[in-house]
Protein backbone atom coordinates (compact mmCIF):
# COMPACT_ATOMS: atom_id res chain seq x y z
CA UNK A 1 0.00 0.00 0.00
CA UNK A 2 1.64 3.23 -1.17
CA UNK A 3 1.54 6.48 0.89
CA UNK A 4 -0.71 7.99 -1.78
CA UNK A 5 -3.15 5.09 -1.43
CA UNK A 6 -3.22 5.47 2.36
CA UNK A 7 -4.02 9.19 2.09
CA UNK A 8 -6.62 8.46 -0.58
CA UNK A 9 -8.37 5.90 1.62
CA UNK A 10 -8.30 8.22 4.64
CA UNK A 11 -9.90 11.08 2.68
CA UNK A 12 -12.40 8.70 1.08
CA UNK A 13 -13.25 7.45 4.57
CA UNK A 14 -13.97 10.98 5.84
CA UNK A 15 -16.26 11.63 2.88
CA UNK A 16 -17.94 8.22 3.18
CA UNK A 17 -18.47 8.59 6.93
CA UNK A 18 -20.05 12.01 6.46
CA UNK A 19 -22.22 10.76 3.60
CA UNK A 20 -23.27 7.80 5.75
CA UNK A 21 -24.71 10.13 8.36
CA UNK A 22 -26.35 12.39 5.79
CA UNK A 23 -27.74 9.98 3.20
CA UNK A 24 -26.88 6.48 4.50
CA UNK A 25 -24.70 5.44 1.60
CA UNK A 26 -21.08 5.20 2.77
CA UNK A 27 -20.34 2.05 0.77
CA UNK A 28 -20.94 3.77 -2.54
CA UNK A 29 -17.79 5.75 -1.74
CA UNK A 30 -15.70 3.46 0.46
CA UNK A 31 -16.20 0.25 -1.56
CA UNK A 32 -15.17 1.76 -4.92
CA UNK A 33 -12.23 3.43 -3.15
CA UNK A 34 -10.99 0.01 -2.05
CA UNK A 35 -11.41 -1.33 -5.57
CA UNK A 36 -9.46 1.68 -6.85
CA UNK A 37 -6.41 0.79 -4.75
CA UNK A 38 -6.35 -2.72 -6.15
CA UNK A 39 -8.40 -4.94 -3.80
CA UNK A 40 -10.50 -7.70 -5.45
CA UNK A 41 -14.29 -7.48 -4.92
CA UNK A 42 -14.73 -9.85 -1.97
CA UNK A 43 -11.62 -8.60 -0.16
CA UNK A 44 -12.82 -5.03 -0.74
CA UNK A 45 -16.24 -5.88 0.66
CA UNK A 46 -15.03 -7.55 3.86
CA UNK A 47 -12.42 -4.83 4.41
CA UNK A 48 -15.14 -2.24 3.92
CA UNK A 49 -17.43 -3.90 6.46
CA UNK A 50 -14.70 -4.08 9.11
CA UNK A 51 -13.91 -0.41 8.54
CA UNK A 52 -17.55 0.70 8.62
CA UNK A 53 -17.85 -0.28 12.28
CA UNK A 54 -15.94 2.90 13.06
CA UNK A 55 -18.49 5.07 11.28
CA UNK A 56 -21.16 3.89 13.71
CA UNK A 57 -18.88 4.52 16.68
CA UNK A 58 -18.05 8.04 15.51
CA UNK A 59 -21.67 8.81 14.65
CA UNK A 60 -22.82 7.51 18.03
CA UNK A 61 -20.44 9.90 19.80
CA UNK A 62 -21.51 12.78 17.57
CA UNK A 63 -25.25 12.07 17.96
CA UNK A 64 -25.54 11.89 21.75
CA UNK A 65 -28.19 14.62 21.70
CA UNK A 66 -30.43 12.64 19.32
CA UNK A 67 -29.89 9.34 21.13
CA UNK A 68 -31.19 10.53 24.50
CA UNK A 69 -34.06 8.26 25.61
CA UNK A 70 -33.53 5.69 22.86
CA UNK A 71 -31.39 3.25 24.86
CA UNK A 72 -34.04 0.53 25.50
CA UNK A 73 -35.24 0.45 21.88
CA UNK A 74 -31.71 0.41 20.49
CA UNK A 75 -30.69 -2.40 22.85
CA UNK A 76 -33.57 -4.60 21.62
CA UNK A 77 -32.98 -3.79 17.96
CA UNK A 78 -29.24 -4.40 18.30
CA UNK A 79 -29.98 -8.11 18.88
CA UNK A 80 -31.74 -8.31 15.52
CA UNK A 81 -28.93 -6.31 13.94
CA UNK A 82 -26.21 -8.59 15.29
CA UNK A 83 -28.05 -11.73 14.18
CA UNK A 84 -28.74 -10.32 10.73
CA UNK A 85 -25.19 -9.08 10.24
CA UNK A 86 -23.78 -12.48 11.15
CA UNK A 87 -26.10 -14.28 8.72
CA UNK A 88 -25.14 -11.90 5.92
CA UNK A 89 -21.44 -12.46 6.61
CA UNK A 90 -21.89 -16.24 6.47
CA UNK A 91 -23.66 -15.92 3.12
CA UNK A 92 -20.81 -13.86 1.70
CA UNK A 93 -18.17 -16.28 2.92
CA UNK A 94 -20.11 -19.37 1.82
CA UNK A 95 -21.11 -18.30 -1.68
CA UNK A 96 -18.59 -18.44 -4.56
CA UNK A 97 -16.71 -15.19 -5.24
CA UNK A 98 -18.12 -15.13 -8.75
CA UNK A 99 -21.63 -14.94 -7.31
CA UNK A 100 -20.71 -11.75 -5.48
CA UNK A 101 -19.10 -10.26 -8.59
CA UNK A 102 -22.30 -10.94 -10.55
CA UNK A 103 -24.66 -9.42 -7.99
CA UNK A 104 -22.56 -6.42 -6.87
CA UNK A 105 -23.45 -4.15 -9.82
CA UNK A 106 -27.15 -4.89 -9.33
CA UNK A 107 -26.94 -4.14 -5.61
CA UNK A 108 -25.14 -0.84 -6.20
CA UNK A 109 -27.58 0.20 -8.93
CA UNK A 110 -30.54 -0.71 -6.73
CA UNK A 111 -29.01 1.21 -3.85
CA UNK A 112 -28.59 4.30 -6.01
CA UNK A 113 -32.17 4.20 -7.26
CA UNK A 114 -33.44 3.63 -3.73
CA UNK A 115 -31.51 6.69 -2.61
CA UNK A 116 -33.29 8.82 -5.19
CA UNK A 117 -36.76 7.68 -4.07
CA UNK A 118 -35.94 7.88 -0.35
CA UNK A 119 -37.88 11.15 0.18
CA UNK A 120 -41.08 9.53 -1.16
CA UNK A 121 -40.59 6.49 1.05
CA UNK A 122 -40.06 8.73 4.05
CA UNK A 123 -43.19 10.75 3.23
CA UNK A 124 -45.33 7.60 3.35
CA UNK A 125 -44.40 7.11 7.00
CA UNK A 126 -46.69 9.97 8.03
CA UNK A 127 -49.73 7.79 7.36
CA UNK A 128 -48.44 4.84 9.41
CA UNK A 129 -48.05 4.11 13.09
CA UNK A 130 -44.63 3.09 14.40
CA UNK A 131 -44.40 0.13 16.75
CA UNK A 132 -41.91 -2.55 17.78
CA UNK A 133 -43.96 -5.52 16.61
CA UNK A 134 -42.20 -8.80 15.79
CA UNK A 135 -42.87 -8.25 12.08
CA UNK A 136 -41.29 -4.80 12.02
CA UNK A 137 -38.28 -5.95 14.04
CA UNK A 138 -37.88 -8.91 11.66
CA UNK A 139 -37.95 -6.47 8.74
CA UNK A 140 -35.13 -4.51 10.32
CA UNK A 141 -33.24 -7.78 10.90
CA UNK A 142 -33.57 -8.56 7.18
CA UNK A 143 -31.90 -5.25 6.35
CA UNK A 144 -29.06 -6.27 8.68
CA UNK A 145 -28.62 -9.50 6.69
CA UNK A 146 -28.19 -7.38 3.58
CA UNK A 147 -25.75 -5.11 5.42
CA UNK A 148 -23.64 -8.08 6.49
CA UNK A 149 -23.61 -9.46 2.95
CA UNK A 150 -22.84 -6.29 1.03
CA UNK A 151 -23.90 -3.08 2.79
CA UNK A 152 -24.38 -0.58 -0.03
CA UNK A 153 -27.67 1.20 0.76
CA UNK A 154 -28.05 -0.96 3.84
CA UNK A 155 -28.38 2.25 5.84
CA UNK A 156 -31.24 3.43 3.65
CA UNK A 157 -33.05 0.11 3.98
CA UNK A 158 -32.46 0.17 7.73
CA UNK A 159 -33.72 3.74 8.01
CA UNK A 160 -36.92 2.90 6.16
CA UNK A 161 -37.47 -0.11 8.45
CA UNK A 162 -36.70 1.89 11.59
CA UNK A 163 -39.28 4.56 10.76
CA UNK A 164 -41.86 1.80 11.27
CA UNK A 165 -40.44 1.10 14.74
CA UNK A 166 -39.14 4.35 16.26
CA UNK A 167 -41.70 7.15 16.50
CA UNK A 168 -39.30 10.08 16.73
CA UNK A 169 -38.06 12.91 14.45
CA UNK A 170 -35.95 12.19 11.38
CA UNK A 171 -32.60 13.05 12.95
CA UNK A 172 -33.31 10.85 15.98
CA UNK A 173 -34.18 7.85 13.81
CA UNK A 174 -31.11 8.53 11.69
CA UNK A 175 -28.90 8.60 14.80
CA UNK A 176 -30.33 5.27 15.95
CA UNK A 177 -29.72 3.83 12.50
CA UNK A 178 -26.08 4.91 12.57
CA UNK A 179 -25.46 3.36 15.98
CA UNK A 180 -27.27 0.14 15.11
CA UNK A 181 -25.18 -0.13 11.96
CA UNK A 182 -22.13 -0.53 14.18
CA UNK A 183 -23.80 -3.58 15.75
CA UNK A 184 -24.70 -5.32 12.48
CA UNK A 185 -21.40 -4.42 10.83
CA UNK A 186 -19.57 -5.48 13.99
CA UNK A 187 -21.13 -8.94 13.96
CA UNK A 188 -20.20 -9.39 10.30
CA UNK A 189 -16.73 -7.96 10.93
CA UNK A 190 -15.96 -10.58 13.60
CA UNK A 191 -16.60 -13.39 11.12
CA UNK A 192 -14.69 -11.61 8.38
CA UNK A 193 -11.70 -11.09 10.68
CA UNK A 194 -11.72 -14.79 11.55
CA UNK A 195 -12.41 -16.24 8.12
CA UNK A 196 -12.31 -13.50 5.47
CA UNK A 197 -9.56 -11.86 3.36
CA UNK A 198 -9.37 -8.59 5.33
CA UNK A 199 -6.72 -6.15 4.11
CA UNK A 200 -5.50 -4.55 7.33
CA UNK A 201 -3.27 -2.12 5.45
CA UNK A 202 -6.46 -0.66 3.96
CA UNK A 203 -8.56 -0.95 7.13
CA UNK A 204 -6.37 1.40 9.17
CA UNK A 205 -6.62 4.55 7.00
CA UNK A 206 -10.19 3.88 5.86
CA UNK A 207 -11.47 3.20 9.38
CA UNK A 208 -9.75 6.32 10.70
CA UNK A 209 -11.40 8.41 8.00
CA UNK A 210 -14.80 6.79 8.57
CA UNK A 211 -14.56 7.52 12.30
CA UNK A 212 -13.80 11.19 11.64
CA UNK A 213 -16.60 11.42 9.08
CA UNK A 214 -19.07 9.72 11.41
CA UNK A 215 -18.06 12.06 14.24
CA UNK A 216 -18.52 15.31 12.31
CA UNK A 217 -21.44 14.10 10.18
CA UNK A 218 -24.19 14.63 12.78
CA UNK A 219 -23.29 18.31 13.25
CA UNK A 220 -23.54 18.79 9.49
CA UNK A 221 -26.78 16.81 9.28
CA UNK A 222 -28.41 19.16 11.79
CA UNK A 223 -27.77 22.15 9.54
CA UNK A 224 -27.62 21.07 5.90
CA UNK A 225 -30.41 19.50 3.80
CA UNK A 226 -29.16 16.68 1.62
CA UNK A 227 -31.16 16.67 -1.67
CA UNK A 228 -28.24 17.78 -3.84
CA UNK A 229 -25.84 15.38 -2.14
CA UNK A 230 -28.41 12.62 -2.56
CA UNK A 231 -28.51 13.13 -6.33
CA UNK A 232 -24.72 13.43 -6.64
CA UNK A 233 -24.08 10.21 -4.71
CA UNK A 234 -26.82 8.37 -6.60
CA UNK A 235 -25.36 9.39 -9.95
CA UNK A 236 -21.90 8.33 -8.79
CA UNK A 237 -23.34 5.02 -7.61
CA UNK A 238 -25.03 4.37 -10.94
CA UNK A 239 -21.77 5.19 -12.69
CA UNK A 240 -19.88 2.70 -10.51
CA UNK A 241 -22.58 0.09 -11.09
CA UNK A 242 -22.40 0.60 -14.84
CA UNK A 243 -18.61 0.31 -14.80
CA UNK A 244 -18.67 -2.87 -12.71
CA UNK A 245 -21.44 -4.31 -14.87
CA UNK A 246 -19.41 -3.65 -18.02
CA UNK A 247 -16.35 -5.35 -16.54
CA UNK A 248 -18.35 -8.28 -15.14
CA UNK A 249 -20.96 -9.07 -17.79
CA UNK A 250 -19.15 -8.36 -21.06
Amino acid sequence: MTPEALVFLFLAGILAGTVSVLVSLASLISYPALLAVGLPPVAANVTNTVSLVFTGIGAGLGSRRELVGQGPAIARLALAGVAGGAVGAVLLLALPERAFELVAPLLIAGASVLLLVQPRLRARRAARVASMRPATVATYGATAVYTGYFGAAGGILAFVALTRIIDRPFHDVNAAKNLLAAASNGAAAVLFILFGPVSWAAVVPLAAGLFVGGLVGPSIARRVPAPVLRVVVAVCGLTVAATLAWNTYR
